[in-house]
């Protein structure tokens, strides 16, 4: 891998992870655009990292102070503080860290072809939509509840699926909920730390059991790349929210699937 080629997948990884307009199709279809050879599970890790590092520092404060309160309420088997939501992000991790388990070799295998990829695409992007019309979004965090988590950490297993977008339906869901804008993508945000975690975790150990060579150079440059754009996305994503709302991602996804349709199929 060259290192403009590394730069342009971590740049586009960092931006696609917390936008709702999927970063797993985008590291599909753009490769096979351009006729690139598959970028390879070490530099999927890179950018994971990456990632994940970018919206623990974004989110440092409520990281801290989440964290903190669950082994608080933990040791005193009662809630405290933000107790409550770090036993909900643990809920909503479940479904999908099980889900990656069970169906990991199917989603590599079978569920990338860009047939999957169009529909994906096309019929959750309208769905964000759809979410985004809905009146009556004023759920705050505080109002969330096991259920709400549970549900949304379905949506979130759904989006193992390419295409999908983790951010989209776990956004989607939040609003289907009556949740406000704000709470559902913060409730998103934060509900990647535990299953980008997991994910890396796999692809780290994958990369340390299967004796394969790690091109340090594009490693660091995906790596890199992808946390800075990453934590930028991440603060005009959420300081643009109210003023443009979903649309703008619905009709990017609506644009997109059409070239997947005319280009690739």
């Amino acid at each position: 891998m060259d290192f403009l080629q590394a730069l342009f997948l971590g740049l586009l990884q960092g931006l696609t992870e917390f936008l709702p307009i999927s970063s797993s199709a985008h590291l599909i279809l753009v490769p096979a655009f351009f006729d690139w050879v598959d970028q390879g599970v070490a530099f999927d890790l890179a950018v994971h990292v990456g990632t994940l590092l970018a919206v623990v520092l974004y989110f440092r404060a409520d990281v801290f102070s989440i964290a903190r309160d669950g082994l608080i309420s933990i040791s005193r088997r009662r809630v405290v503080g933000q107790g409550a939501l770090a036993l909900y992000l643990v809920i909503g991790t479940i479904p999908a860290g099980l889900a990656g388990l069970a169906l990991l070799d199917i989603i590599d295998n079978e569920l990338r072809a860009v047939e999957i990829i169009f529909a994906t695409t096309l019929i959750f992007g309208l769905l964000l939509g759809v979410a985004d019309w809905m009146p009556k979004r004023q759920r705050s965090l505080d109002s969330l509840n096991w259920k709400d988590a549970l549900l949304v950490g379905i949506a979130q297993a759904i989006a193992l699926v390419p295409g999908t977008s983790r951010s989209g339906i776990t956004i989607t869901a939040g609003l289907f909920l009556g949740m406000s804008r704000e709470t559902a993508s913060r409730f998103s945000f934060l509900l990647a730390i535990p299953i980008t975690a997991l994910a890396s975790a796999v692809k780290l150990l994958e990369v340390a059991t299967a004796d394969i060579v790690v091109d340090w150079g594009a490693f660091l440059v995906g790596g890199v790349t992808s946390f800075v754009v990453a934590i930028t996305a991440i603060h005009f994503f959420l300081k643009w929210l109210n003023k443009v709302g979903m649309w703008p991602y619905v009709i990017y996804r609506v644009i997109l699937a059409g070239v997947i349709y005319v280009a690739l199929m």
